[in-house]
């Protein structure tokens, strides 16, 4: 086994034969992880843009929520980190395009449709989302689902399977608003329009 060079004490610099021993040492490697962000590409592939978003902090982020926190159609990112500080709330600076953002109304199946599954075709793409706000380490997102519909500003079918395996098909739904959806009554129940910095009802 090769061994380092020689270690610089100040910086904490440490060695292990055995990666198990950093503990029994009395070292920690958390708090000094990069956090990392990647960009999905049309679904095939990833690219890390971590560098270019200023995300990528040293704090060693364990908890991260994705919504949209200034209720402007634009899903930001709050993060919490291992390495203490505040929390870091990154805002979403990419060219503003379509969306709809859908809350459920369960009957049958629980008040807020927790495990829901939401197919949304818009232009030829299909996109599938679940409702489980509780979809993180420490963490607990809104219990809404957000399609981002880039071009498209109408969802041609958006199909609910509820919990109870109810199917709900909605056809023809207008993008950019947030739209409840009652599993007991045909098309949409309530619509909520968002203005920047502020919500009316209708």
């Amino acid at each position: 086994m090769l061994l380092p060079g020689k270690l610089d004490e100040s910086l904490d610099e440490f060695w292990v034969g055995n990666p198990w021993q950093i503990v029994a040492h009395g070292h920690n490697l958390s708090s000094f992880e990069r956090n990392r962000v990647f960009l999905n590409v049309q679904g095939k592939d990833f690219l890390d843009i971590s560098h270019l978003t200023g995300a990528d902090s040293d704090g060693d982020g364990r908890a991260v929520v994705a919504a949209d926190f200034r209720n402007v159609g634009m899903l930001d990112l709050i993060v919490r980190q291992s390495g203490g500080g505040a929390l870091l709330l990154f805002e979403n600076r990419l060219p503003r395009k379509n969306y709809l953002q859908v809350s459920l109304r369960g009957r049958q199946s629980n008040r807020q449709g927790i495990g829901a599954r939401l197919t949304a075709v818009a232009a030829g793409r299909q996109i599938v989302r679940e409702l489980f706000p509780a979809n993180g380490f420490s963490a607990q997102a809104p219990n809404t689902v957000h399609f981002g519909l880039g071009d498209a500003k109408v969802v041609d079918n958006l199909t609910i399977r509820w919990p109870n395996g109810k199917l709900q098909t909605l056809r023809g739904v207008t993008g950019n608003r947030h739209i409840i959806v009652d599993e007991d009554k045909e098309g949409v129940a309530a619509v909520v329009t968002v203005v920047p910095g502020q919500v009316c009802l209708r």
